[in-house]
């Protein structure tokens, strides 16, 4: 995902790694060591449960060996979300995209070489019985969440943070961002957009040139996901964000960027506007947008809290 440049005020940060990625946490007071406990606490945790590249989750577990488990109740708003935008994209988005994934080469090695005599996925998520958290796979299957999981888990950091006393925190894991505003916010949109605080600029890196940017965001209450093809490349032309149906990467579109009110939702549609129009999306959600093409053409929300530049 294109990584963000923020303009912010003089705020305690604290930078680590973590489920193969950079994270960033800003607030406005030092972070006590029971809070930073608890997030590295939580993190791994989830790791722990979604992540297909460890053998010790339960993920990796049910690619093994299939069965009736039942996930944790986070587990709950990430199948809704992907129920609805499988519909809504026609099957394009699906969490049963792991195994296309890993044989081009995506896999838990990142050995990034294709593997076309393992067996395909020939489920759909449609097809998986799920009342909950509970998921029933007759047969091995493997999950991948990498469309809205790290997004989820932006949500549920920043959560914990307010739950700790800390009401106005940035949270950003390489580009996907929640910013919570607390107390001072005395209103707010779902899109993001309203909040009486002070917004936070961030920059919208060129998919093709990262020493520029396409334009730029205001960032009030809510979150802001990006997502483009070219942060997880390999071979020629292969990269992470595959159509479901077909098993193929996008082509058409190279870059997006949304702002809605969870970032959950600002990481799942941004890879679904890979596949379906802001339009066809806005049927089941509310969210402002910007998406790149790769002909160069780029379009805008009208209500997108920010512009282009060109």
């Amino acid at each position: 995902m294109p990584p963000a440049d923020l303009a912010v005020g003089a705020r305690h940060t604290l930078d680590f790694d973590a489920i193969g990625t950079r994270w960033q946490i800003e607030i406005d007071s030092p972070l006590d060591e029971t809070t930073r406990a608890a997030v590295a606490e939580r993190i791994e945790r989830f790791d722990r449960t979604y992540s297909r590249f460890r053998p010790d989750s339960l993920v990796s577990r049910l690619a093994r060996e299939g069965g009736r488990v039942e996930f944790p109740a986070d587990a709950v708003p990430l199948f809704d979300v992907y129920d609805r935008l499988s519909a809504l994209t026609e099957g394009a988005v699906d969490p049963l995209v792991g195994r296309e994934l890993e044989r081009l080469g995506y896999d838990a090695d990142y050995s990034f070489a294709p593997h076309p005599e393992r067996p395909a996925e020939s489920r759909r998520w449609t097809d998986v019985p799920r009342e909950g958290a509970v998921v029933d796979l007759p047969a091995p299957a493997l999950l991948d969440v990498g469309a809205a999981g790290k997004g989820h888990l932006v949500d549920i950091v920043s959560d914990l943070l307010a739950e700790h006393g800390y009401e106005h925190s940035l949270v950003d894991a390489s580009g996907d961002m929640r910013h919570r505003l607390g107390a001072a916010a005395s209103s707010s949109s779902p899109d993001g957009s309203g909040g009486s605080g002070a917004p936070i600029r961030v920059g919208l890196e060129h998919p093709l040139d990262a020493a520029q940017a396409i334009g730029v965001a205001e960032l009030g209450e809510g979150a802001l996901c990006a997502s483009a093809g070219n942060r997880r490349a390999w071979g020629d032309g292969v990269h992470h964000i595959l159509d479901a149906r077909t098993a193929r990467p996008a082509r058409e579109v190279i870059a997006t960027w949304v702002i809605a009110s969870t970032a959950l939702q600002a990481d799942a549609l941004a890879t679904a506007l890979f596949f379906t129009g802001a339009h066809t999306l806005a049927t089941g959600f509310y969210f402002s947008s910007v998406r790149m093409f790769a002909d160069g053409r780029a379009e805008i929300s009208r209500d997108f809290p920010g512009e282009l530049f060109t």
